[in-house]
């Protein structure tokens, strides 16, 4: 019994086709897009992925990738590369202060049985707790960030004198004030920047 693919059928409109094919025989386009055009003319044709991939000497994954592209979004979109996900997104000033206020405080009232925090220690406890404090670009925290964080903090956990201050209890209530505080200069300071770019504009205008 011949196998019958579960993969929807692509149907190409006439002026559709008529572009992949004059970008399949393109010599100024890209090969990725020429070897895509051709996959999906083939494919709209009626071959099969396996012969698809014979004839272009391609493997299956490849070719497969670019028919479900072509199926989901459509001809043209598959013709192109998606946009990457790029790097994850910075830390956010909340993360850092948080980050921080942990360190402030001695692992055992979290219930560890260490005196004090290692860097190593402090990242995996922020790992497995920044989501439940709202903090997800702590998420794939390491323990070179929690070096860098503590140093620009000027903390040091692992010097036990630090723990022989006590903790204010208002710690959280006065990091949001102050870092609103923060947030509204560095918006004066945009205002103020923009300004002077208008002046310099009219000056060298006139």
């Amino acid at each position: 019994m011949p196998f019958t693919s579960r993969r929807a059928k692509l149907v190409l409109l006439a002026d559709v086709q008529k572009e992949l094919a004059e970008l399949s025989r393109s010599r100024s386009a890209p090969s990725g897009q020429r070897e895509r055009a051709r996959i999906l003319l083939a494919y709209a044709a009626g071959e099969t992925v396996s012969a698809i991939a014979r004839q272009m000497r391609t493997n299956r994954p490849k070719v497969e990738r670019c028919i479900q592209k072509a199926l989901d979004l459509g001809p043209k979109a598959a013709l192109r590369d998606l946009p990457r996900a790029g790097r994850s997104k910075k830390l956010t000033a909340e993360a850092r202060v948080w980050v921080v206020s942990l360190a402030c405080q001695k692992p055992k009232d979290l219930g560890y049985s260490y005196e004090l925090w290692t860097t190593a220690l402090l990242a995996r406890h922020v790992r497995q707790h920044c989501q439940r404090a709202g903090h997800p670009s702590l998420a794939r925290l390491g323990r070179g960030t929690v070096s860098k964080i503590l140093s620009h903090a000027k903390t040091r956990p692992h010097k036990i004198q630090y723990y022989l201050e006590r903790r204010d209890p208002l710690f959280e209530v006065k990091s949001v004030q102050v870092l609103c505080v923060y947030r509204e200069i560095n918006l004066l300071r945009a205002a103020k920047a923009e300004d002077t770019s208008m002046v310099a504009y009219l000056i060298s205008d006139d």
